[in-house]
């Protein structure tokens, strides 16, 4: 069994309701601030309270379509959307849950194919509210037991479910049973919750399996694969490892892809997110999908090319781009760690035809070298830029200096692409932070569908 990282003597700091994304607003964000100051007065790391809170709601989460679960540190939300995609192909509906949001916290719940009302979302947690009476919960316990709730009360054919943060302890984990598990790639971020080393990471990551229930993966490096090969071995899981019990590579030239397991082989459309990595996403959802035991029709796997995901390398097309001159093509991508900078380094690389502006926003706690190091190898010039609604904005000072001084000041997106239209045309992307992510959305004018 993986012992959990070690604590500080002082329990992490109480996250704000921003913590969890964008701020909340509205009657919703009204009902999530009271029960943001429920928060625990010390993390102990259990599911207890959580547990407690769904036997007095009726246990929701055991009243569910059959349940994809969804961990890793890259690429739960792209893997989510292609799963999401395939699902409706198949023409299922299909309930979705994910964090954090962007700009609005319906945004994490999607019901049988739609985005949940804030009239629904707000009656729900009100209710919670009451049932849970006053005791000790964290705002993402509650959203939660919110998700599990819609879920339960809305027909589906499958429920896709985004861990929040590592896997053994996240409030997701409570489902006892799910279809399959999927686990995405792995690296270094939340060192403070989950561990100073890779394989600190992966055993939480791999507290989502469970005995019985097929666990997929994508390629690892020795040790993060040594620690899912134990773990999925001590429950009895099975484990289905791209490049031994699944493969995927490219189908000529085109970006569609050739997938084998044992049931067969699919041929599979370009995928629609941009990004070699997303091939990877897409496989690894057909691969969990195929392993869940789930009849899909032969037409459901194209749905790879239809699947949507913002601020994974999005073009943006509103108010932002719009304000450039002719030939400039703006771009967003929420990466903000390092292993999601060596993913964008390959997409960078294709861009070798024109300038390449990069603006990066990060969030205090990231490591904004080993984000920088494989980007800013692509970039023409790099602006550090800082948001004033953006979540603990690491200071466009500290940028600078992570990036050896070579990055300028914007300080802010909006300044930073008015110096720019005085340069011939070029390509800009936007990254470093989920949060800029979802500022940066604001201002072009994005709303989720």
């Amino acid at each position: 069994m993986t012992q959990p990282p070690s604590q500080a003597a002082s329990p992490p700091a109480k996250p704000s309701g921003g913590g969890l994304g964008a701020e909340f607003t509205g009657r919703t964000g009204v009902v999530l601030e009271r029960l943001n100051r429920l928060y625990p007065a010390l993390i102990d790391l259990s599911l207890g309270r959580l547990e407690t809170l769904l036997t007095r709601l009726g246990n929701p989460e055991r009243r569910l379509p059959p349940v994809i679960h969804v961990a890793g540190t890259n690429g739960k939300g792209s893997t989510c959307a292609n799963l999401r995609a395939i699902g409706e192909a198949a023409g299922w509906r299909v309930h979705v849950m994910t964090s954090p949001h962007l700009i609005d916290v319906t945004e994490r719940f999607r019901i049988a194919g739609k985005l949940v009302s804030e009239e629904e979302l707000t009656a729900v947690l009100e209710e919670i509210e009451r049932v849970n009476d006053g005791a000790p919960i964290t705002v993402f316990e509650v959203l939660t037991a919110a998700g599990f709730l819609l879920f339960s009360r809305h027909p589906a054919e499958l429920a896709v479910i985004e861990v929040g943060l590592g896997g053994r302890f996240d409030a997701t984990n409570v489902l006892a049973r799910p279809a399959a598990c999927a686990i995405t790639s792995i690296s270094m971020d939340h060192e403070a919750f989950l561990g100073s080393t890779l394989t600190a990471i992966a055993g939480e990551k791999a507290g989502i399996i469970k005995p019985g229930v097929p666990c997929v993966t994508g390629r690892h490096g020795a040790e993060v694969m040594a620690v899912l090969e134990h773990e999925a071995a001590a429950r009895g899981a099975p484990l289905l490892r791209q490049g031994h019990e699944w493969l995927l590579e490219a189908a000529g030239t085109s970006g569609a892809l050739r997938y084998r397991d044992d049931r067969g082989a699919l041929a599979l459309p370009t995928p629609a997110l941009a990004g070699e990595h997303q091939a990877d996403n897409a496989g690894l959802a057909v691969a969990t999908l195929r392993a869940s035991g789930l009849n899909l029709p032969d037409q459901a796997w194209g749905g790879v090319g239809r699947a949507r995901w913002p601020a994974r390398m999005q073009r943006l097309n509103g108010t932002l781009a719009t304000s450039m001159p002719d030939g400039w093509e703006l771009w967003l991508d929420g990466g903000h760690n390092p292993g999601a900078g060596e993913a964008l380094a390959p997409f960078l690389e294709r861009w070798s035809d024109r300038p390449l502006h990069v603006l990066v926003g990060m969030k205090q706690t990231k490591d904004a070298r080993g984000f920088l190091a494989p980007v800013a190898r692509h970039a023409t010039t790099l602006w550090a830029v800082a948001e004033p609604g953006q979540h603990l904005a690491l200071p466009v000072e500290d940028i600078v200096a992570a990036s050896g001084g070579v990055a300028r000041v914007g300080p802010t997106i909006s300044a930073a692409l008015a110096a720019l239209a005085e340069m011939p045309p070029a390509r800009v992307l936007i990254c470093g932070s989920l949060y800029l992510a979802g500022e940066t959305l604001k201002l072009d004018g994005w709303r989720a569908e």
